[in-house]
């Protein structure tokens, strides 16, 4: 399961001297331009398939650009990102996107895991998405108080750090908006309802929009 928030809203050069060429990329017609890589934040777990925030921005970019955008949500509840890490480079590899939001972490602090751990990760997807011809997006995430204050900070001011580091798109909180209203969320009070979509829609896509190529 995936950790989101309430009551606060988380070529080996050899001898020869031939040089193998770089694999083509596909027309703009078969391209990806989108792919997300994250937990069950972005999985629609707990609510009705195709009412996630995917699919609202799939439809919202199609009506503002007046074309079919192509999204590919490879996201998997309790994902880690070292999941996330294993995964990229064949998704990046088979999909092509232009670009790649990253949302993950929230699972590696459930775990326990170390907060080095999780910046490196994500530091590496960045730059496997930027190595591939995509931009990167790092969508920002925090965790409880009751991890301690100074975990806490640490924990949240890791993602403005990949980002200014990396030079990816920084979504300053992924749950921005939902902080302090249960309603936002299903039963478990953890994961946002099918309410709360647009609003994570709404925080993505100021970020992403501007990075549309039309």
């Amino acid at each position: 399961m995936a950790f989101a928030l309430f009551p606060f809203v988380l070529s080996v050069a050899n001898a020869s001297s031939v040089s193998t060429p770089a694999p083509e990329r596909p027309a703009d017609a078969d391209r990806v331009q989108i792919l997300v890589v994250g937990d069950s934040l972005s999985a629609e777990y707990g609510i009705r398939r195709n009412t996630g925030w995917v699919e609202l921005m799939r439809k919202q970019l199609a009506m503002e650009t007046g074309k079919p955008l192509k999204i590919i949500n490879a996201s998997i509840s309790g994902d880690t990102t070292s999941g996330g890490l294993s995964r990229i480079k064949p998704l990046l590899d088979k999909h092509h996107p232009e670009i790649v939001i990253i949302e993950l972490g929230a699972n590696d602090a459930l775990r326990g895991l170390s907060l080095d751990l999780t910046r490196n990760n994500l530091k590496k997807m960045i730059e496997l998405a930027q190595a591939s011809g995509a931009k990167a997006v790092l969508a920002g995430m925090q965790i409880p108080p009751n991890y301690g204050p100074v975990y806490s900070k640490a924990f949240k001011d890791l993602y403005p750090e990949v980002a200014s580091a990396t030079g990816a798109a920084l979504i300053p909180f992924f749950l921005a908006g939902l902080e302090t209203n249960r309603d936002m969320f299903i039963e478990d009070g953890i994961h946002p309802a099918e309410v709360a979509q647009p609003i994570i829609m709404k925080n993505v896509l100021e970020v992403v929009s501007p990075l549309i190529q039309n």
